[in-house]
């Protein structure tokens, strides 16, 4: 069953995808490759090079988030287990990795509400601030009003969570709902 962007599982189901088809495309250019110099026929060997070059662009479509993504894995499921009576106040978004022009952002989960967007991150080595004015740069063209607020740590982003009160605004605004597409569509 193929997980959707913002499921739980996205990350290792994409993983698992993208390593196989990396896989397959690599063994298509080597036994293309193994073929050219097993033939004699000039006109042959011209082919399947050029089928060879061509198969190396796909490969590197599925390789380049594949390299990018690597160390980043699915929270273990005592995490969405925190996370499931949260999702009555907001929509709790799992396992995109989101990318800017400097950073590539490992969200376990980002919860959206109609007062801000509140994203739980785990990279090491990360520049908090900074990325987070990166992120509220791309939101304020896609959707001016929002903000994003990046949590280092499980605990602080929970208590957010836990302040969150549900409401019903949202629903007719769809303030909530235009920021989840955005949020996707800046996932690899």
């Amino acid at each position: 069953m193929r997980k959707e962007k913002g499921q739980y599982g996205y990350r290792d189901s994409m993983w698992r995808m993208r390593l196989t088809i990396t896989l397959v495309l690599a063994a298509a250019i080597l036994a293309q490759l193994l073929a050219r110099f097993l033939t004699d026929n000039q006109a042959a060997k011209n082919i399947l090079t050029v089928m060879a070059i061509l198969t190396v662009l796909p490969m590197a479509n599925m390789a380049s988030p594949l390299l990018a993504s690597w160390r980043y894995r699915t929270p273990p499921e005592e995490f969405r287990q925190k996370l499931q009576p949260y999702e009555k106040s907001c929509v709790i978004l799992y396992d995109l990795i989101l990318t800017t022009k400097e950073y590539v952002l490992p969200m376990d989960a980002i919860a959206v509400h109609p007062n801000g967007i509140y994203a739980y991150c785990t990279a090491a080595r990360l520049d908090a601030q900074k990325a987070e004015k990166s992120l509220n740069a791309l939101f304020t063209v896609g959707q001016p009003g929002m903000r994003i607020r990046l949590f280092r740590e499980e605990n602080g982003f929970l208590r957010r969570l836990e302040s969150l009160k549900p409401q019903k605004a949202a629903e007719e605004d769809r303030t909530v709902e235009s920021a989840v597409s955005l949020l996707k569509s800046l996932s690899m």
